[in-house]
Parts: structure tokens; sequence; C-alpha cells
């Protein structure tokens, strides 16, 4: 399966950012298309409220789009056990047409690396025939290689210590020729057989798939001798017992491996470091994928959608490593650049949940109740209850369609909704200042713009000591030259100012005088987009 295009909001994400994700993630998987939603942040009470009323889980938490080790590692690699033979190593790499393997145990763990140059140094390094005690082959491996029959024998995993050696003299010096212990390699000589049967060999190797003769079989029983009967000439024998080395004599144990989490990025500077074809991922010691070095050099973007939002300061961080393939959104444009032509879908309407709704409807897809209360709750929760001046027609549309859909009043749903998101109780002042958090660049300065709804504002006013100095520490932290909090009465319809960092001249040109706690009341103030952040640009370029 293809790799999934993610559909997340802003970061801070606010209740139409999640809904409106889940909502559309809907729409393109009923449309064929390969997508999850996510959210780029924690999930605020109101939303909370809005997702448990409705039984659906949470979309993925994506806290930033930098690419991983396992963004670009191959899952379904090729793996080869140490106790398979270098003959089964040579045949993987010919069938696959690969550099290198990696070694796991029977349990996936990774113990090694064997490579075409781990092979090929085995090769060179052969001088006639092997001394099998230095080697570790046991009689399954010999077996394999030869694809041979056992006429008789015990334990196959029984390693063999002698020398390989061919029967090739007469029978009378053979004696001189032949120790205890080794492996023989002989043809259909009956008499050779015996002889070196009588010499105390441990492995007498009937080569060209000849019948081995009752007093031979009787002969090798009776010294304990194993016979393995092979269907290839001496020669070709001779060649393969040398291949039935075991993969973990030759293997590299001291590997470079990465963890699936191991950001691109930081993996780059070890790979050149290092300069391997091919790097195994493990987690908790077993192997999950392989990394090609030269995919790394040119990796495959994750896709993204963007909904309810279009500018860079506000997105997930490391979205400049994807590929933007769409935004659906009701926000100003805020210079979001793309490698190529893009599908946007851009209306001036209170919720993005309000496009995705009626994108549903214009494609002919059913809304089934719990996402159509998912879109309602996001038109709602922006629009405030159609008392912000973002609310349009379309929302109000949209939202009686929902409710008849969802079998919600729209009243009573809105306003358990809106009370659920106000209880600041269980909030810190830092919390609340990171409440639904947007970024913009407003003329040269960086601000921070967060807003938070609730039923009374003088419960929130009452910690403004506290809240300027959490301000001032996200300033600090993020670089930021001002951050401005936002109070919105649901009630009242009113919105008290907070303002931390330089120039203030802005906020006054924007909005007067402060009153004289420090704070800026602004009745009929619901909106952030449409009545902060422009009147903000405009002081800004009148500065």
């Amino acid at each position: 399966m293809s790799k999934p295009i993610y559909i997340i909001g802003h970061r801070n994400p606010d209740t139409d950012s999640i809904c409106s994700a889940i909502a559309y993630a809907h729409l393109k998987q009923a449309l064929g298309e390969h997508v999850i939603p996510a959210r780029a942040g924690k999930i605020n009470a109101e939303t909370k409220y809005v997702l448990d009323l409705l039984g659906i889980k949470p979309p993925a938490l994506i806290l930033d789009m930098y690419p991983r080790a396992k963004d670009v590692m191959r899952e379904h690699s090729i793996t080869i056990h140490p106790w398979n033979t270098l003959r089964e190593l040579g045949q993987l790499i010919k069938q696959y047409s690969v550099k290198s393997i990696p070694v796991v145990e029977a349990d996936g763990s990774l113990v090694g690396m064997v490579t075409v140059g781990d092979l090929a140094e085995r090769y060179v390094n052969e001088l006639g025939m092997q001394d099998l005690r230095e080697t570790g082959v046991d009689y399954a491996g010999i077996l394999r290689c030869l694809n041979g029959t056992l006429i008789c024998g015990g334990d196959l995993t029984c390693r063999l210590e002698g020398r390989v050696k061919i029967a090739a003299s007469r029978t009378q010096t053979m004696g001189k020729v032949i120790k205890p212990g080794d492996i023989v390699l002989v043809g259909n000589r009956t008499n050779v057989q015996l002889t070196c049967i009588e010499a105390g060999i441990a492995c007498l190797i009937i080569t060209g798939g000849f019948e081995v003769a009752p007093e031979v079989e009787a002969a090798a029983r009776a010294a304990g001798t194993y016979i393995i009967r092979a269907p290839y000439d001496t020669y070709t024998c001779g060649r393969l017992i040398n291949q039935s080395i075991p993969v973990g004599k030759v293997m590299k144990a001291n590997v470079t491996a990465f963890k699936p989490d191991d950001m691109v990025a930081d993996m780059k500077e070890i790979i050149i470091r290092t300069g391997y074809r091919n790097y195994p991922v493990v987690q908790n010691g077993r192997m999950v994928g392989l990394i090609d070095r030269d995919r790394l050099i040119v990796p495959d973007r994750n896709q993204i959608i963007l909904v309810d939002h279009n500018e860079r300061s506000q997105a997930v961080d490391g979205i400049e490593e994807t590929k933007i393939v769409e935004i659906i959104d009701h926000h100003r444009l805020g210079g979001m650049e793309t490698s190529e032509p893009i599908f946007i879908k851009h209306e001036p309407v209170g919720s993005t949940a309000t496009i995705v709704a009626n994108m549903h409807w214009h494609r002919n897809v059913p809304l089934p109740a719990d996402i159509a209360g998912l879109l309602l709750a996001a038109i709602l929760s922006d629009t405030v209850l159609f008392k912000s001046p973002t609310a349009t027609d379309k929302d109000r549309d949209a939202a009686y369609k929902l409710a008849a859909i969802a079998g919600l009043d729209i009243q009573d749903f809105g306003m358990a909704m809106l009370k659920a998101g106000s209880v600041i109780d269980k909030l810190t002042p830092g919390d609340i200042v990171a409440s639904d958090l947007k970024e913009f660049q407003i003329g040269e300065y960086y601000v921070a713009i967060s807003q938070i709804s609730v039923m009374d504002q003088k419960d929130v006013l009452q910690q403004q000591a506290q809240l300027k100095a959490a301000m001032q520490a996200i300033c600090e932290k993020e670089q930021y030259n001002m951050a401005i909090l936002l109070i919105t009465g649901i009630l009242d319809e009113a919105t008290y100012l907070l303002h931390y960092g330089q120039p203030a001249r802005v906020v006054t040109i924007a909005f007067g005088e402060p009153c004289p706690d420090g704070t800026w009341y602004l009745p009929g103030v619901m909106s952030r987009k449409k009545q902060v952040v422009p009147p903000l640009i405009d002081a800004a370029r009148r500065l």
C-alpha cells in the first residue's frame, strides 16, 4: 500500500481544526483515497467534549513532519540466519540482486550484516580444502549445500572437526592420507569407502549420486561414521563444501543501525561517515526495516493536506519537508508556497467545517450522524453560536442541515459545548496562553495571538499578573516580538485583550488607549481573524 496522505490542522488545534480534519478524511476515504486524519497538538476541553459525546476517537497526534527512518525504510527486507550457509547467502544475493543482507536470529533480533564483499573475501582467502575445525560447519549445513541425503549418522547439529579430503589415491596409500575425524569425498569405490571408515573418518560423502553398498552402510553404522550421498561429482562437492560455512562466521557483528523514529537529517551524517550501502532499522532489538543509502539521498516526501490554516508559522513543524497537495481553509492567505499547482478550496465563511460539509453534498457523499455532529460542532465553535461577525448565511444553512442529520438541537448542543470549553479550573496560566494560539507576521513583527472563550471573563482576568508572566515566557522561548491574549465572553459578546512585548504602540494605534488595569476592553469583538488581526496589520503599516 502507498504511503498515506495526512490531513492535519494548525498547531494548538481548536474544534474546527480537529473536526474538519476528521470529516475531510471521511470524504476522501469515501472517494477511495488513502488518507489519515491527524492533529498537531493537544485537544482542548471543548473538542474533547464533542468527541466523547459523538463517540469518535481523536485523530493521530503528529508533533512534526520531519522525515524519519520509518518513512524511508523498506519494511519487508531480505534476511538470513547466522546458521545459514554461504551457499544459501550467495543464492539470496543472486536471486534478489542485493549487495548486503541483515543477519537475524529466529525471533527477528538483529545480530549482524553480511555483504557481497564478505562473501568475496572468503573466496579470495580460500586456499585448497578447508580445515573445518575453524569454520563451525555442521552436518546440517553440508547436507543443505550438497542437496544431499543422509544415509546414516546421528545429530546433524554436530560440528565437523577434521579436514576435507578427496579419496583419489590407491587403497594401499589411503592410510597415509586419511586421518581420524576427516571428511572424505569418494565415488563408487566400495573398497576405498571401507578403508576410509576403518581409518576412523567422521563423515563419508558419496559423490555422483551412487548407491551405498550394504556392507559400507553396515560398517559406517558400527563405527559411528556419517554417510551423505550427494548428486554432484567429486569436484563440485569439494567446492560446495567450502560454501557450507555458516554466515555467522563471516558476518560483521558490530552493525550501524537506526531506530524507527531517528530523524533522517541526523542519520545522513552517520551514513556519510560510515559509507555502508544498507542500514538496518531496529526496534526493541528486532529488525523492522532496512534503509538503502541511495534512496535516502532523495527520500519520498510525506504528502499533507492542510485544513483550517494556510500559514507556515501555524503549521506543524517540519512542513517544509513535506509535499502539500491540498489546502481547505477560510482564513486570509498567508504566503504559503508550494512546488507545483495544488487543489485549494478557500471561502470567506465562518468555519472550515462549512466548506467540508458542502464538499460532501457537492460530491454526493452521505454524511453519517456522527460526522455531521462533528461538522456542526466546528461551525458553532468557530462562529460562537453565530454571534461572531465571521458567521455567514452559508454557515447557518450548513449548520441546520447538519443538525437535522445528527439529531441535535443547535442551541442546546452549542451552549453545552461552549460551556465545556469555558471551564478553566484545571488550566494553568501557561495553558490559557497556549490555548488556541496562532502565529502571525504583522508587518515586521512576529506575534502570537491566543484566544479563549469563557462564560465570565472575571475568572481569567483575576490571573492577569500570572498570564503576563506566561506571555513573557512564551515570547522568550519562541522569540516572538509580542504576545496577545484574547479573553472572549460568550454571553456578553465582548473581548478583553492582554498584551506583552514591543512595540506596544501597535496595539494602541489599533484599539486605542488601554483601561487603567492595562487591558483593552473591546465590546462586540468576537473574531480574531476579522476583528483583531486586520486592525493590527493596519496599525503596523501606519507605525
